[in-house]
């Protein structure tokens, strides 16, 4: 039986609930008004989503470029393939995976990059984002010049943070599965997290990018930092096997710009933060510690470097998203 004291606790707990809820959302609307290159902030705590806001940009329910988040979403179905056995391990070479992708002056060696080296950004071939990125999407075989290029490290070695080494892996899960990316995604997220995912950007030969341009609204990309939150599952299904999430949450390289390490396909904050990290400032991010999963959008035709805007925003998730919990 409840003694009074407890019940007056807990009746006192109930009513302050509230009051604290408003003063962390009052906190949370004054850091994103002074956030100009934001555009849409949601914090879901548990089942509750406690703060949802759009107060620039298209709103919570109109699809926005996720940028470079659509690396972390790759790297989950890379995850799902490998559990249906569609590819033998993340060990397995491109070679062995997906021979016909190879162009015939294919860098040597590029032949023995894993699923692994891909998805986790250390391929070893040069890199076609940052200055290199408008020579690449202006080639017309994106595959051919990505897998041409030279190797300016070991693969499995250092992070080379190149969209190329996602669109390979994107082009070589569309091979293995006899699917396009596109009705990958959709099936293995889209469906079992009611999201619809639209029709993105495809180089010359058809494949759909595999590392940039995917759309989304805001409220998918919560519901994917839901997933990513609770191991892999969603409205009590196992979307994603629980064994990849914990492989893509461990360190396997780190990031030479931000300091973050990086496991596959996600960056991994000090703090506890899970991280899909896309140009301009678009986020999905998850905490299980704190069973918080967050989705942030903001102007993606603006840079939101580690120093800049993007610093804003982990001081933002690390002082008042994390006190929201």
């Amino acid at each position: 039986m409840i003694n009074r004291r407890a019940f007056l606790l807990s009746a006192s707990a109930a009513f302050a609930a509230p009051a604290l809820l408003s003063a962390q959302s009052t906190d949370l609307a004054t850091a994103i008004n002074e956030l100009p290159q934001l555009h849409s902030l949601q914090v879901q705590r548990g089942n509750t989503v406690v703060f949802a806001s759009a107060p620039r940009g298209p709103g919570l329910d109109r699809p926005t470029n996720i940028k470079s988040c659509s690396k972390s979403v790759v790297a989950l179905l890379l995850g799902s393939a490998i559990d249906r056995g569609e590819i033998p391990s993340v060990s397995a070479t491109i070679g062995e995976v997906a021979p016909s992708i190879l162009p015939r002056n294919a860098t040597p060696g590029a032949d023995a990059i894993t699923m692994e080296d891909l998805v986790s950004l250390r391929a070893g071939l040069e890199r076609t984002s940052g200055p290199n990125y408008g020579q690449w999407v202006s080639s017309s075989n994106w595959l051919a010049d990505a897998l041409s290029r030279p190797m300016v490290a070991t693969p499995g070695g250092q992070m080379l943070y190149s969209t190329g080494s996602t669109h390979i892996l994107g082009a070589a899960l569309a091979e293995s599965t006899d699917q396009s990316l596109l009705d990958l995604a959709r099936a293995r997220l889209g469906r079992p997290l009611g999201i619809d995912i639209p029709p993105w950007t495809r180089d010359p030969q058809g494949y759909y990018m595999g590392g940039n341009e995917m759309a989304l609204t805001p409220r998918a990309m919560l519901k994917i930092a839901v997933l990513m939150r609770d191991n892999g599952r969603y409205d009590g299904q196992q979307v994603i096997p629980q064994s990849w999430i914990e492989a893509s949450t461990r360190p396997h390289t780190r990031s030479p710009w931000s300091g973050l390490s990086y496991g596959y396909g996600w960056f991994l904050s000090r703090s506890g933060y899970i991280l899909g990290r896309g140009y301009g400032g678009q986020i999905i991010a998850a905490h299980p510690r704190r069973d918080l999963a967050v989705a942030i959008t903001s102007d993606p035709t603006q840079p939101a470097r580690s120093g800049g805007y993007f610093g804003d925003l982990m001081r933002l998730l690390e002082g008042p998203v994390l006190a929201s919990a």
